[in-house]
């Protein structure tokens, strides 16, 4: 099995964030305007993050640029390029290795790469050179009451729909779509949500996709929304129809309906989020809601 296909299927399964949506529903009832949520911050040339506090924005730790540290290089966040400080990637994060990918395709079980990336913590802080005071940074939540609550996720990647899949021709940078899910399972890393189809569906229901890694999955609305989960990896049941044609020779179709997607557990980190700060003495607290 020649490696491109191998990392063809690494990216697809690692890298999520932008916008799929119900094939029913016209594209233009999902597109948001930017000033709609000003504290997403758009990564250099693709994926995203969050301002959680002035000087501090969260995203996932495989789409962090790590070549950012030490480099004149920005973020932009309302629209405004922010320089960069440093990037701060948890202990704990695993990057999966060529081998295993390589592996995984050539024998048609991908279940090894789901393993890697449901064991890794995937999750990084961008340090900014100044502090932003013309956006207000977003609230994380702190509770461990995720499943069962609609939660509404954005991006501005790579599109497409629940009957076709993401369109492989879409760009990983386009405009901002928003769209609503369940959260229905967590564990110590991730929370989860599954891309049903119709009836079943949310009106606006969608899921992350390619491109915009490290995008928001926020609960509430206006002032009162937090940060629950960063988006991060994707991944077909067992029993979904997609792998009883699939085979390694074929391409990896991401986006139908069923495909459950991982987003980060932001309440699992608070206390690594909130180390990191303080341990840098400048805007050291997340905002947040809640105390405690």
């Amino acid at each position: 099995m020649k490696w491109p296909l191998a990392f063809c299927l690494w990216a697809i399964s690692t890298s999520v964030g932008a916008v799929v949506i119900r094939a029913d529903v016209d594209d233009a009832r999902y597109r948001a305007p930017a000033s709609v949520f000003p504290a997403l911050a758009d990564l250099p040339g693709e994926g995203h993050g969050v301002l959680i506090a002035p000087q501090w924005v969260v995203t996932a730790a495989h789409a962090a640029p790590m070549q950012m540290e030490g480099m004149e290089t920005d973020v932009s966040i309302g629209g405004v390029p922010r320089k960069v400080k440093r990037v701060v990637v948890h202990p704990g994060y695993r990057k999966l290795s060529e081998q295993v990918a390589s592996e995984a395709v050539a024998s048609g079980d991908v279940s090894k790469i789901y393993s890697v990336l449901a064991s890794s913590d995937d999750i990084a802080l961008i340090e900014l050179a100044s502090p932003v005071t013309d956006v207000a940074p977003v609230p994380l939540y702190r509770e461990a009451q995720e499943v069962g609550m609609t939660a509404e996720l954005v991006g501005k990647g790579a599109t497409g729909d629940g009957v076709k899949g993401k369109d492989p021709q879409s760009p990983h940078r386009n405009v901002l779509r928003r769209a609503f899910n369940v959260i229905v399972g967590a564990d110590t890393r991730y929370v989860w949500y599954r891309f049903d189809a119709p009836p079943s569906a949310l009106p606006l229901e969608g899921i992350t996709g390619s491109g915009d890694s490290g995008g928001p999955l926020f609960i509430g609305e206006g002032r009162s929304i937090q940060l629950v989960g960063l988006a991060s990896w994707s991944k077909y049941p067992p029993d979904h129809p997609f792998w009883k044609t699939w085979a390694p020779s074929h391409p990896f179709v991401e986006g139908l309906y069923g495909v459950v997607v991982n987003a980060v557990r932001v309440s699992r980190y608070i206390s690594w989020i909130e180390s990191v700060m303080s341990a840098s003495g400048n805007s050291a607290t997340p905002v947040s809601s809640k105390q405690g």
